[in-house]
């Protein structure tokens, strides 16, 4: 099967694995303070499509992800979304949500060869906004998102920030993960 039609996302098609190799910096309320975790994923992209919305046709990843800290049996993150590719309007664009009940759509204008991209969400955005529930919006509101990708034909890495308001700490906290994971199959 031929991917091309997912511009920028077909090679992203496929299981991707990591090694402890990942970090995340992130707010540790035991510690009361920012600090390092190391963790390793995986992460399965399945193709599909086309959807067609009105006039415009999509082609999308539906995506899963977890990530565990050595040692531990069950992750401490996992998401499930998709990534979407609109090719007459070069927008790739990725909608998850995480079992904290915060969901987010971020979205860029991409090439449709590019193996390197970047995507941004903003609180109050119309189009590529942040959704929390009550708690956190109040206690751990996140105001800011960023993710850059690099596909290579058997590597897929990305660092991405949240920008966090806490009630904790007068200080915004930049929670960044970073990871490179390796293609295990092609599957899609």
């Amino acid at each position: 099967m031929a991917f091309e039609q997912w511009g920028p996302l077909a090679g992203l098609i496929g299981t991707w694995e990591s090694g402890y190799e990942g970090m995340d910096v992130s707010f540790h309320n035991d510690k009361g303070k920012l600090g390092e975790t190391p963790y390793r994923e995986k992460t399965t992209f399945k193709a599909f499509g086309p959807v067609d919305n009105g006039a415009q046709q999509l082609f999308g990843l539906d995506y899963r992800t977890a990530a565990w800290r050595e040692g531990e049996e069950n992750p401490f993150h996992t998401e499930v979304g998709y990534w979407m590719w609109d090719a007459a309007e070069q927008q790739v664009m990725r909608c998850f949500m995480i079992p904290r009940a915060s969901t987010l759509i971020a979205g860029a204008t991409v090439a449709p060869d590019a193996s390197t991209f970047r995507l941004e969400s903003v609180l109050g955005s119309n189009t590529y906004g942040i959704l929390s529930n009550n708690f956190l919006d109040r206690v751990a509101k996140c105001v800011r998102y960023d993710v850059t990708i690099t596909i290579t034909d058997d590597t897929f890495s990305y660092e991405e920030t949240s920008v966090i308001e806490h009630q904790k700490t007068p200080d915004i906290i930049m929670h960044t993960d970073r990871n490179t994971l390796k293609l295990v199959s092609r599957e899609a």
